[in-house]
């Protein structure tokens, strides 16, 4: 074992510099014998066969962001009941309470969103009228 320090670290800068080599080698090779050949639709800016049509920059509405994120929150809660099925047997009944009251949980958290109205799309929601408004 040598007695500097940094001499244990160089294995590892070897390896970067290697894959560093061989992914620059790699797109190098394949822009120089790759296949080229622009057409127009090839450099316009949508390749899917439609005429862009308005800005870019449109916005999103803010349900589409708060559906993504409950989306996520509920995958990963439907995940933990995976590794909990692999081993009910061993956890008997106590573990089987244990995830009835997890999933009475989450059953609340999804009744609370749908009362709120996150998941209605289609719903349109008036504004409240101001005093003296007709």
């Amino acid at each position: 074992m040598p007695d500097n320090y940094f001499a244990r670290y160089l294995p590892l800068l070897i390896h970067f510099i290697v894959a560093g080599v061989l992914a620059s080698a790699i797109v190098f090779l394949s822009w120089l014998i790759g296949y080229r050949k622009p057409t127009r639709a090839k450099l316009s800016a949508y390749e899917c066969g439609m005429t862009p049509v308005g800005d870019t920059r449109g916005r999103f509405s803010v349900k589409f962001y708060l559906v993504a994120m409950l989306f996520i929150l509920f995958d990963v809660e439907a995940i933990f009941l995976y590794p909990w099925a692999v081993i009910l047997r061993q956890l008997k009944m106590f573990g089987f309470w244990e995830m009835v009251v997890y999933i009475g949980i989450v059953l609340v958290g999804f009744f609370y969103v749908w009362k709120k109205g996150v998941l209605d799309w289609g719903a349109v929601r008036s504004r409240p009228r101001e005093v003296g408004e007709v």
